[in-house]
């Protein structure tokens, strides 16, 4: 017998023969997908859920996010970034505790859920506390901690405190509740760090056998000044010192050059585009249309809500394909299925998970999203992918499930208690921004 039968939905598979099926039916038992297609399967389900005039989808990858900085949302908006870094945000992530990042990052799950995403490849601090949060929040996290130093003259990778908590997170919570939490070894960014601690974290990433997650190249000073002191661009630099020996998600990705993206190519690295927050930033708009030409897999990103507002991966599928039709007057340059496929299949191999998520095929983990059309916004639907690229918004979402256990559905949470973590947060918000 299935768990939950599907049926009657519009199922956007993102599989490898790009198969959209129309009054389809998604068998699913154990937490897996046992069956996409048009004839209805002769097992009875525990569970029927009636899809009428709904597009199913996989759920979305989040490929860098900062989470816990939901607590800023709308926080020191319209700053440059230096000054928004070091005046702004600095002062208030110097106050945070272990528990306070708990709460905000299943604050900022319980976001996601509602908007679509079921996976999230974050870069925060106190990683033990962010491992946590991500066992109890129910979604699929790579979690990582950037490693910075600005004294090498002080640095030991054995007693660094992000080494520290590697390991304490490796031994602890890697691989938990059947991977559905790993890992990831993260370097912040060329410019925080120097060659030495790029070698040591790629080496241990290579030797653990972890990911690797680094902002990369976000801005034209970022990657100028990296230029003028090494005489190299932070792609070949960080390149040369092994850190994309391991798989690789670079974020931003704003200013590399075209040898850069040759060079991101050739080691598999995945480049996380953020266009949200490289708008408001000011940081400007990665050449991704050149990235996918160069053979560069592109995935999408939302940043931390302090520089973008939301965690609405839909915003950034919508704004990552009219981006790159604008600044390159085509048209017909990133289209629908592409930004779709930025936000799940690109996504679900930067996490390591490409055998899991991001299509729904049968074996894989029924991990999927509900989209209802028929309200105003959204109705006709002519073309399902155009439909989901540029008219769908988080808010659209009506069903999220992860290993075929629904966690969010018509604003209601099946897992998160948003009341009771609001209420965590009461507290919080007065200390970090009263202080």
């Amino acid at each position: 017998m299935l768990d939950t039968l599907i049926k009657h939905v519009t199922a956007v598979t993102m599989d490898d023969e790009q198969h959209i099926y129309t009054n389809a039916f998604i068998g699913i038992k154990d937490g897996k997908i046992t069956y996409v297609g048009k004839i209805e399967p002769d097992e009875a389900a525990e569970k029927v859920i009636d899809g009428t005039g709904m597009l199913a989808m996989p759920g979305l990858v989040n490929t860098h996010s900062h989470a816990a900085m939901a607590l800023m949302r709308g926080y020191a908006d319209d700053y440059a970034l230096q000054e928004w870094l070091n005046d702004h945000v600095f002062p208030v992530e110097g106050r945070l505790t272990g528990r306070d990042i708990y709460w905000a990052m299943l604050w900022a799950q319980a976001e996601m859920l509602a908007t679509g995403t079921i996976a999230y490849t974050d870069m925060y601090m106190q990683l033990p506390s962010m491992a946590q949060a991500a066992v109890d929040g129910g979604l699929y996290a790579n979690i990582s901690n950037g490693a910075m130093c600005f004294n090498p003259d002080g640095y030991n990778f054995e007693t660094d405190g992000v080494t520290a908590q590697n390991l304490e997170v490796l031994e602890k919570f890697h691989g938990a509740d059947d991977s559905r939490v790993k890992l990831d070894v993260s370097i912040h960014a060329e410019y925080t760090s120097f060659p030495g601690l790029w070698q040591d974290f790629a080496r241990f990433a290579k030797e653990k056998g972890l990911n690797m997650h680094i902002h990369l190249s976000e801005t034209r000073s970022e990657h100028e000044n990296c230029v003028a002191k090494y005489g190299k661009t932070p792609t070949a630099i960080l390149a040369e010192n092994g850190v994309f020996d391991t798989r690789a998600t670079a974020a931003h990705c704003v200013w590399v050059t075209e040898e850069d993206m040759e060079i991101l190519k050739e080691k598999n690295v995945t480049v996380a585009h953020n266009p949200v927050s490289n708008l408001k930033l000011a940081s400007g708009i990665a050449p991704v249309a050149k990235m996918f030409e160069k053979g560069v897999r592109v995935a999408l990103g939302t940043d931390g809500v302090c520089s973008n507002n939301n965690h609405d991966l839909f915003e950034e599928i919508k704004l990552a394909a009219l981006l790159q039709k604008g600044v390159n007057y085509d048209p017909r340059l990133m289209p629908a299925y592409r930004a779709l496929w930025m936000a799940t299949r690109a996504g679900a191999f930067a996490q390591g998970r490409e055998n899991q998520i991001g299509q729904l095929t049968a074996g894989f983990d029924a991990s999927l999203i509900l989209v209802d059309t028929e309200k105003p916004g959204l109705y006709p639907v002519h073309n399902p992918v155009s439909t989901l690229a540029y008219s769908v918004r988080g808010g659209d979402v009506s069903l999220t499930m992860i290993r075929g256990k629904v966690l969010y559905e018509n604003g209601k949470y099946y897992g998160l208690d948003v009341e009771k973590i609001r209420e965590k947060l009461f507290p919080i918000l007065h200390r970090i921004f009263n202080a």
